[in-house]
């Protein structure tokens, strides 16, 4: 099947992936937090965004695993060993972002392969249209995570901790619904 894309303004057709399995990784964990700014720490906040993900997909019918269910750390290596174990899968990890330069906020996607592309994509753009926020735009990147899976995978952060205006709306619980909501949609919109 295939679908329009809108890619740096560009409309584009690309074809719709195939997948019955999404692995959610809810970034960092134990010792690492992750970015820590107003009183939020990330690794929380990664967590209970994709759990709510996961129920959301799960009540679709999608089979999910999760890299982590508790605020354990999981080495980068061993989430992408935990998601090469499931075929005709996805990859999304969940992030929230902080800059030294505390005016920057966004979301953003980012991805290493043109399938990954197609998942960061569809997922930005329903975030785009259901969240409060700025959507930063695309990017390819060689992080870890993307190299070692061998999936169309993506990383999304969720919007800037060090904003002070966007962590206030990340704090609150119906804001982190709204991101799950917004990422299920683009998960399943990716799908065709």
């Amino acid at each position: 099947m295939l679908f329009w894309l809108l890619l740096g303004g560009i409309p584009v057709v690309a074809q719709a992936l195939t997948f019955s399995t999404v692995v959610l990784d809810a970034g960092h964990g134990g010792h690492d937090g992750g970015a820590a700014w107003y009183g939020l720490v990330e690794k929380r906040l990664c967590l209970d965004v994709a759990q709510r993900v996961e129920r959301l997909l799960k009540a679709k019918g999608l089979r999910v695993v999760m890299t982590r269910r508790s605020d354990t750390f999981i080495a980068l290596d061993q989430r992408a060993r935990i998601a090469n174990r499931y075929s005709r899968s996805v990859f999304v990890s969940i992030h929230f972002n902080a800059n030294r330069k505390t005016s920057i906020h966004g979301m953003e996607g980012y991805y290493r392969s043109s399938r990954g592309r197609i998942l960061a994509s569809s997922i930005l753009r329903s975030m785009d249209r259901k969240v409060t926020g700025t959507y930063r735009g695309l990017f390819n990147r060689d992080f870890k995570v993307l190299r070692s899976t061998a999936m169309p995978a993506t990383v999304i952060e969720c919007g800037y901790l060090s904003n002070r205006t966007e962590s206030k709306r990340c704090a609150s619980p119906a804001h982190r619904q709204a991101i799950a909501e917004a990422i299920a949609s683009g998960i399943l919109a990716a799908r065709g």
